[in-house]
């Protein structure tokens, strides 16, 4: 048995915020489906030169979604991370994709010393957003749930792709699944000859582009303005992920205060570190999904030194602020523009 592996994930990247498609195409074929899958309404389009083939990968890009829902959900009787939740402490056998989404997601955790923690699972259904019956839990119940938060506690056998959990704790990886969702999407799809590009929008602030549009501009991705029903912003988007984390998501209100989702596993509570929402861009849907939640919970001063070590290998990110303002790494500053409406916004580059 060996205790947690930890690797360097190669092209980190990161994102944040409801993004929405806003592109127009021209592709000669276009296919294209909704489904709901994963908790969310995710949309596929696919655009090439070849009917059947983009048809083909279609359909092969919708089983593969369910395929990985069926082993990666929390909540799913018979699914992996179930099992490896409801083992009692002892060994639970992973398949590859399970394996290795969980590899990474530790990598995560340990990169940005626990800002993202895959080991929250008790504390977000404590606060009742895995049920819908919210609750606030008392210092108490927080002081206990924090203390059964540590992602190093999770060990993973790679001879065998196994893994185990103390007793008390449950593992989810719903914070970089879709991420990893779409990698695999890419991946199965750059197999096929006659599909040319792709938008993914696999819901709840997942985006991921296979190549640019038809007439070979970027994609462009509207960025939601978290106090509100309208968009900031645009980025363009060409061959990249993109992972949004924010405050608007996911939340409840009483006596006034609102309380999201995203927790900080030091306190078990939802964090509170200035920012309303981060979106990051990168090669990789994983690191971007995960990355953004991580940043969001540390804060723009902890956020813009990690996001600016990861820059050189490509992920870049948009942090929104409670104040309305808007910070910028500078890889961001020639993609991101401003919507009609929101030019007043004070923008900063990060240094």
């Amino acid at each position: 048995m060996k205790r947690i592996f930890f690797r360097r994930l190669t092209g980190l990247a990161v994102a944040a915020a409801v993004c929405l498609s806003l592109a127009a195409c021209q592709r000669q074929t276009e296919v294209k489906t909704q489904i709901f899958a994963m908790d969310t309404v995710m949309s596929i389009t696919l655009y090439g030169t070849d009917q059947k083939a983009c048809e083909e990968a279609l359909n092969q890009a919708v089983d593969r979604i369910y395929a990985l829902e069926a082993l990666l959900s929390v909540t799913r009787t018979g699914s992996e991370i179930y099992a490896v939740n409801h083992a009692g402490g002892e060994w639970t056998r992973l398949s590859p994709d399970t394996a290795a989404l969980l590899e990474g997601a530790l990598a995560l955790c340990d990169l940005t010393g626990g800002a993202l923690d895959v080991t929250a699972y008790p504390a977000v259904r404590a606060w009742g957003f895995t049920t819908g019956e919210h609750r606030i839990p008392s210092s108490a119940e927080l002081a206990q749930l924090a203390a059964r938060i540590d992602y190093t506690q999770v060990e993973q056998n790679e001879d065998n792709s196994s893994v185990r959990l103390p007793q008390d704790m449950e593992l989810d990886l719903g914070s970089v699944a879709k991420g990893y969702v779409g990698d695999c999407l890419v991946q199965l799809l750059e197999s096929f000859d006659g599909v040319d590009g792709a938008l993914l929008d696999l819901g709840q602030s997942t985006i991921q582009a296979l190549g640019p549009r038809s007439d070979g501009t970027p994609w462009r991705i509207g960025i939601q303005d978290p106090a509100g029903e309208g968009y900031l912003g645009v980025l363009e988007l060409s061959g990249k992920a993109m992972g949004t984390s924010g405050g608007y998501q996911r939340y409840f209100e009483e006596d006034g205060v609102r309380y999201w989702h995203i927790l900080d596993p030091a306190t078990a509570a939802p964090a509170r570190a200035g920012l309303a929402a981060v979106a990051v861009a990168g090669p990789s849907g994983l690191v971007c999904d995960g990355l953004s939640t991580a940043l969001f919970v540390m804060g723009l001063n902890q956020a813009s030194s990690l996001i600016s070590e990861l820059s050189r290998s490509g992920y870049e990110a948009i942090f929104l602020m409670d104040d309305g303002s808007v910070a910028l790494t500078p890889g961001m500053e020639s993609s991101f523009t401003l919507a009609k409406g929101y030019e007043d916004r004070e923008v900063t580059v990060l240094p």
